[in-house]
């Protein structure tokens, strides 16, 4: 089992940029991906964006060329960086590896 904790979540104006981080217990967490979800208002949970074990990453075409996601297994972390931020971003962000889950974290982009 992996504990995950997001953090970095916050208000923004539309265009600005936030920068969340996903802080993971257990040593074997650099053997897994890790993926980004979000919840936006009234909307079912959708997936964001990945970073598998060997640094490969993949984005949903609504954050392609806006998020970005990046691990540092030496400190158990993954960050997803974002820029370029739209009212639509609006949701609760979750980090997810296996089964497990973060409690999430919310960001809020104001237009």
């Amino acid at each position: 089992q992996v504990q995950l904790v997001e953090s970095g979540g916050g208000l923004v104006q539309a265009g600005g940029s936030l920068r969340l981080s996903c802080a993971a217990s257990g040593s074997v967490f650099s053997t897994y991906a890790v993926f980004w979800y979000r919840r936006s208002p009234g909307k079912e949970r959708r997936w964001v964006a990945v970073i598998t074990n060997a640094g490969i990453t993949n984005y949903a075409d609504s954050v392609k060329g806006r998020f970005t996601i990046s691990r540092d297994n030496t400190k158990n972390t993954v960050v997803l960086q974002m820029n370029s931020l739209k009212p639509e971003d609006t949701a609760v962000y979750y980090c997810n590896v296996g089964k497990d889950w973060g409690q999430g974290t919310l960001v809020t982009v104001s237009s």
